[in-house]
């Protein structure tokens, strides 16, 4: 059996498409199923349905898998990090809080490398700590 080492390549991928998600699903650029739907005609558009319902089970899958692996206070912390790496760099003048739209970019790419995070985690933590992940599985 093949074994496939996890590298950073690796997360990049998983990051790339969550951030497809995540700003395919909103962005302040007006470019997105949120701004799609709310400035169609006709909401009950079947292309508009079909691609919310695809855009759906994407937040579904990467939700689902980053509540597993990294749990509520992993969640909680990752968003605590994040916060305060945004802190920091505002305090020191590297990043500026007077343009709202490209708070809001920083923000949707935060939330794309949290979701990133949690669906590479178990990997990650295996390289880590050398402890592999295995989910329960009841036997029939």
């Amino acid at each position: 059996m093949a074994t496939h080492r996890f590298n950073f390549f690796d997360f990049l991928i998983r990051l790339v498409a969550a951030m497809c998600l995540v700003f395919a699903s909103y962005n302040p650029s007006g470019y997105s199923w949120y701004h799609w739907i709310s400035n169609a005609p006709d909401r009950l558009d079947p292309l508009i349905l079909f691609a919310g319902v695809v855009l759906l089970i994407g937040w579904v899958i990467y939700l689902r898998a980053t509540a597993r692996s990294l749990g509520v206070i992993g969640i909680i912390l990752a968003l605590a990090f994040v916060a305060s790496l945004i802190w920091v760099l505002v305090d020191f003048g590297l990043l500026s809080v007077d343009n709202p739209e490209f708070f809001q970019y920083i923000v949707l790419f935060v939330l794309s490398l949290i979701l990133a995070t949690g669906m590479s985690w178990s990997h990650i933590r295996r390289k880590m700590t050398g402890q592999l992940d295995v989910d329960d599985i009841e036997a029939d």
